[in-house]
């Protein structure tokens, strides 16, 4: 057997780990919200997420790669395919331990900006400081702030809004259900824009964006008033019955975001994974790599044993820890969270999902008055998401020298 098919092997338990963090820390803050909230139980939680991720890996998920996660380091370093190789795979070992240990101590991180931050390692080492593109990594410090303030403001909007126009009122039952076409109708207009504008398969039907915002308004009217309908049939009025009918609505959402996740996060796992099987294969690296649908389904199990395995973690820290979540609150925090990303990727930012759904709990806490966020939860998470990037670089740094020096 040769070297470069011992690395192939290694890289594929890594990129199955890596996946396997994904699943463990970014989706289960994702779907922390509906659980902390009592949308659904953290065995709902995991098997929606489990299927939902496979499916959104396997058909949504991108079908090609970029060797350097987000451009953030020049594409010269990768001229010769064994560094390119060894680079791959340091950078696929140190983003998904540092992923690892952020699970372990149950606090949500970026899998995207580890992995950012184990490449920005690799080309150091490989090429020196001049290959990082210093510009890029900016864009992504400053995505730390966009993200959660962004979500934050729209979450504390979210929220205010439903208590001035349905909880704060007399019937307020009967408010929601009048009300129910609007919030259904927002939610679906921004999911569909959502597949449209963010996924592999948007792009492949290359939608421009006049005919994207027609598709998504008139189908966010269309189920927006069948969904009132099925609420009208379903939930009858008696003292939760508001927090039915929201309870309902983020179901939805959470069905949406472990979709979404499937098809954009699995990158993070087979990215790496697909760059080391096509030098294998082929002996060659390019700037863009083919990732077979093998590596999808085998990203998108691996996500799938992740949130079923350790998920519960960072789900109790970002549903239960930082304020108390109501299903109110909890659709305000998943819409903002939602919006966030879809707005930001839409003008070219490079946000985190883990960023946008802790901002938004944040929101829905401070709505509610100063005393009801934990804010010490919130600094050592903030404390993480700093040290994400340079941890993830400085351990890629020196397992690319090991390995350079073994192989």
């Amino acid at each position: 057997m040769t070297i470069n098919y011992c690395i192939l092997i290694i890289g594929y338990v890594f990129g199955f780990y890596m996946a396997w963090n994904i699943g463990a820390n970014d989706v289960a803050n994702s779907m922390a919200s509906a659980v902390g909230a009592k949308a659904i139980t953290v065995r709902q939680a995991i098997f929606i997420a489990g299927i939902l991720n496979i499916v959104g890996a396997t058909f949504i998920g991108s079908h090609v790669t970029n060797t350097i996660r987000k451009g953030i380091v020049s594409t010269e370093i990768l001229a010769d395919p064994h560094i390119a190789l060894i680079g791959a795979l340091s950078a696929l070992i140190a983003a998904a331990l540092w992923v690892s240990f952020a699970t372990w101590k149950s606090l949500p991180v970026s899998t995207t900006h580890s992995i950012v931050g184990a490449m920005i390692g690799f080309g150091i080492m490989a090429g020196g400081f001049s290959v990082i593109k210093w510009s890029k990594l900016i864009a992504v410090v400053m995505s730390w702030v966009i993200s959660p303030v962004f979500s934050f403001i729209i979450a504390f909007l979210m929220f205010k809004v439903i208590v001035k126009l349905i909880i704060s009122k007399n019937k307020s039952f009967v408010r929601a259900l009048n009300l129910a076409p609007f919030f259904i109708g927002i939610t679906f207009f921004l999911v569909v824009l959502s597949f449209l504008f963010k996924t592999p398969l948007g792009k492949k039907f290359a939608i421009g964006t006049p005919s994207a915002l027609l598709i998504a308004f008139v189908l966010a009217i269309a189920l927006g008033f069948a969904g009132k309908m099925v609420l009208k049939r379903f939930i009858k009025n008696k003292e939760n019955g508001v927090e039915e009918i929201f309870k309902t609505i983020q179901i939805g959402t959470s069905c949406y975001v472990a979709l979404a996740q499937g098809a954009n996060d699995v990158a993070n796992a087979v990215g790496p994974l697909a760059v080391i099987y096509f030098i294998v294969k082929t002996g060659k690296i390019g700037t863009e790599v083919p990732v077979p649908i093998f590596l999808l389904i085998f990203g998108g199990i691996g996500i799938a044993f992740g949130i079923a395995m350790a998920g519960g973690r960072v789900m109790e820290t970002v549903g239960k820890k930082i304020t108390t979540l109501t299903n109110t609150r909890g659709f305000s925090v998943d819409f903002a969270a939602a919006t966030t990303v879809l707005i930001a990727s839409k003008m070219g930012l490079p946000v985190s999902t883990t960023h946008a759904a802790v901002g938004g709990v944040l929101g829905v806490g401070l709505a509610r008055g100063i005393e009801a966020v934990n804010f010490r939860i919130i600094f050592k998470i903030m404390l993480y998401w700093i040290l994400t990037v340079p941890v993830a670089a400085l351990t890629s740094m020196a397992i690319f020298k090991i390995l350079q020096l073994i192989l």
